[in-house]
C-alpha cells in the first residue's frame, strides 16, 4: 500500500471496485463462473502488488504489462470463441450502462490520489481526463434508454462510442505516465499509484470490465440493427 495515504481513499476504491463487480455479476444474471473468475484475478492482482512485485520496473521482461494484458486476451477470447460470444449475448445491456456509473468516484479517487503526489494532474479531471462525463451520463442514459425506452439505438451507439473514446484516452495517458522505458509525460510526478494495492486494480479488473461492458453494449446495439 501507498505510504502515508488516508485511509479512506483506499477504503472508497476498494467499495467501487466491490461495485465494478456486483454490477457485472448482476448483468451476468447472476453467473458464478464469472464471479469465480473475477474474484481470482482480484486475488491474484491484489496479492502480486501488495508483494511489491509491480514496484520493480526494470525487471526484464517488464512486469507492468502482466496487471492488464492477460484481462485483454481473455476479452478477446469471449469474442472470437462460440461460448465466448453465447456469454456476451446472455449479458444485460441496460446494466452494462449502469455499470459506467462507478467511474465518478474512481475519477474522485484518482483526484485524492493527484492530491497526495501518487499520480499526476493529467490523469484527473483537472488535467486530460474527461472520463467523468461517463460516469455521470450513464444514468440517465440507462433511465431514458432502458426504462423508458426513449433513446433510439443510433443515440445508445453514439454514447458509447464517445464514452469508449474518453475510456482510452485515459488508459493510453496513464500508460505514458507510469515510470518505465515507456514513459512519455509526467516525469515531475509520475503515475505510481497503479502499482500498488488496492489500485492495482483498476486498470487489472475495473478498466477491463468497463471495455467489456462498451465492447458488448455496442456489439449487441449493431447486431439489433
Amino acid at each position: 500500500m501507498i505510504d502515508n495515504l488516508p485511509m479512506y481513499i483506499n477504503i472508497v476504491f476498494v467499495l467501487t471496485t466491490l461495485l465494478t463487480v456486483v454490477l457485472f455479476y448482476k448483468a451476468s444474471n447472476r453467473s458464478v463462473m464469472s464471479l469465480l473468475v473475477i474474484s481470482a484475478w482480484l486475488l491474484i492482482q491484489g496479492g502480486l502488488a501488495f508483494s511489491g512485485f509491480y514496484e520493480v520496473m526494470d525487471a526484464t521482461p517488464p512486469r507492468f504489462p502482466l496487471i492488464a494484458v492477460p484481462a485483454l486476451i481473455f476479452i478477446a477470447f469471449l469474442f472470437i470463441t462460440a461460448p465466448g460470444r453465447k456469454f456476451l449475448d446472455s449479458l444485460d445491456n441496460g446494466t452494462l450502462t449502469l455499470l459506467h456509473v462507478v467511474r465518478v468516484p474512481v475519477e474522485v479517487c484518482l483526484y485524492w490520489l493527484f492530491l497526495n503526489k501518487a499520480i499526476p494532474e493529467l490523469m484527473t479531471f483537472e488535467g486530460r481526463n474527461f472520463d467523468i462525463v461517463a460516469g455521470l451520463t450513464a444514468p440517465i442514459i440507462f433511465y431514458f434508454g432502458f426504462i423508458k425506452k426513449k433513446l433510439s439505438n443510433s443515440i445508445l451507439l453514439l454514447w458509447n462510442f464517445i464514452c469508449l473514446g474518453l475510456l482510452l484516452n485515459i488508459v493510453v495517458n496513464a500508460i505514458l505516465s507510469v515510470p518505465s522505458r515507456f514513459q512519455l509525460f509526467a516525469f515531475e510526478q509520475p503515475n505510481t499509484a497503479i502499482l500498488y494495492f488496492p489500485f492495482i486494480w483498476l486498470p487489472a479488473m475495473v478498466v477491463p470490465l468497463v471495455l467489456l461492458a462498451h465492447l458488448v453494449s455496442i456489439r449487441k446495439l449493431i447486431l439489433k440493427k
